[in-house]
Parts: C-alpha cells; structure tokens; sequence
C-alpha cells in the first residue's frame, strides 16, 4: 500500500458484517462523521483536518469508511443501497458500544443521515448536513463527471476541481491519495450505483433523493450548511432540507463549494461545535 493510502488507515471492527476502516478520536458524547461519494473517497480524505478539533471540543469522533468506499471492505458481489449504508452506520455504532450519536453528514453521507433519521431516530442525537441532496433535482456536472470519470491523475484532478468554488483546496497530495483509491477493483463501479447513469445526449437525468413528505417528519435537531456555489449538490436543496425539517437552522457560505469543512473549515467547526455543545446533555 503507498503512502498516500496508508495514511487513511485507522482502526478496524466488524460492522454490518464488513471489515470496517475507521478513525476515532477523543472522549465525551459520541460525534459520527459521516463523509461524501465521488471516486477515491475516504473518511480521512473528507475529514482530517476536523477531527481533533472536534475530539478537542470535548467530544467522541468517530469517522468509519462507509461499505464499500475507502479502505472498509467493499464485497464483488454486494449489492449496495441505501439500506446496506444505514445497516452499516448502526452496524458500526453498535460495534462501538454508542447507542447514541450526533451525525455530521457531508452530501452522500447527509443523505445516509437523513435516511438513519427515518428509521432509526433514536440512534441519532442531532444531525449536521453538508451539501445534503433531498428529493428530486436534475444530474449536476459535477454528479456527472463522478460517473464518467476513469481512473488516472489527470482524471482526477480535473474531477476535484469541479468540488471547491478555489481550485487551490486540489492539491497534489489529494489528487494522488484519491487517484489510488479509486483504481481498487469495483470501486468506481460501486460509486456508479450511487446516482442514474447520464442520459445520452445531453438529456435531463433527474436524481432523486428522500422524498420532501419524509423529510418533513424528521423532529431531530438539524443544523444545514451549504456552499451558496455548489455545483455537485446545488445550494436550493440545502433550502429544501430547510424548508422541510421544522426547527432546522441553516448556514450560507458565500464563495464556497461542495467542500464547506475544507473551505471554511474554521467557520464550520465554530458552527458545529456550537449546535453540538459543550459535551452536556443534548
């Protein structure tokens, strides 16, 4: 295994019957991170650069490899869905001993969040939502891109530069770390079972994701930031979530993406530490 890979190794447990890469850090109530799709994605690639100081704040964080993605195992023959990626999140919770968490989702993982609201609300203290999809909105370029991309370098960087408002955020060490990850056998095609394959010819392809009539009864504490410039989940769906959740707050972010905790990463954690606490009862 490179460098770069190896450097988004954790811990392992069983979770959900998949070996399960995660990171962990601190002591207090439970925090789950919950990190995005796209090609050569990693709990370390979406969060490393948060998780102490969240654990500083007085916190548990926890950030697993979802099934299927980054170094958690990923089954030739399993058949990923939205269910799988909810039995895998509880699966991990219950391997942990949390019986209950705050989860801090970003996009693909806001929508397991949301999905784990559904079905398991008593799992769940809060929810943080990053560049969360909700009900249905058409194929984005950036969505689009995911799905066609092959693996190389130079597929990967012009990938990443569609994800941040600054292209700087890419950097070199990313490319190459996320390049990797994407090349392991299956892993492009399980990211594909994520979103419709693009209709030919440039026809609209709609996506859809939890339906507004179920966001509507999800009574958990949410808190929703967006990049007012996202072009992979775009920022009207953050208002959807909004709209849809009674009680939910929402946080703009001008002159940013879909990487809000890289973008403004210390506007984001005095967002989140502040909705989450002091490490008292929530």
């Amino acid at each position: 295994m490179s460098a770069a890979l190896e450097s988004a190794r954790g811990l392992t447990i069983d979770a959900a019957g998949h070996r399960t890469n995660y990171m962990e850090e601190g002591e207090g109530p439970p925090v789950v991170l919950l990190h995005g799709s796209g090609p050569g994605v990693s709990a370390h690639a979406n969060w490393a650069d948060v998780i102490g100081p969240l654990a500083a704040a007085g916190h548990r964080v926890v950030a697993p490899d979802i099934a299927g993605f980054g170094l958690t195992e990923l089954k030739p023959d399993g058949a990923y869905d939205i269910k799988v990626w909810v039995s895998h999140l509880i699966g991990v919770l219950d391997a942990l001993g949390i019986e209950r968490a705050a989860l801090v989702g970003n996009s693909f993982g806001g929508g397991i969040s949301l999905a784990a609201a559904l079905r398991h609300s008593d799992r769940i203290s809060r929810m943080v939502l990053l560049g969360t999809p909700a009900g249905e909105f058409a194929l984005t370029p950036g969505l689009r891109a995911g799905w066609e991309y092959e693996p190389s370098p130079a597929a990967m960087r012009a990938l990443l530069e569609l994800f941040p408002h600054d292209r700087a955020f890419v950097t070199d060490a990313m490319v190459q770390a996320r390049y990797e990850a994407s090349a392991r056998p299956g892993a492009q095609e399980a990211f594909r079972k994520l979103i419709p394959a693009p209709a030919p010819d440039g026809a609209e392809t709609i996506v859809r994701g939890v339906p507004e009539k179920a966001l509507r009864t999800i009574e958990l504490p949410t808190l929703v930031v967006h990049g007012r410039e996202d072009h992979v989940v775009p920022f009207e769906l953050g208002l959807r979530i909004h709209r849809c959740i009674a009680g939910s707050e929402l946080h703009a972010f001008g002159d940013c993406g879909h990487w809000v905790q890289v973008e403004r990463r210390r506007q984001f954690l005095r967002l989140v530490t502040d909705f989450l606490g002091d490490g008292g009862a929530w």
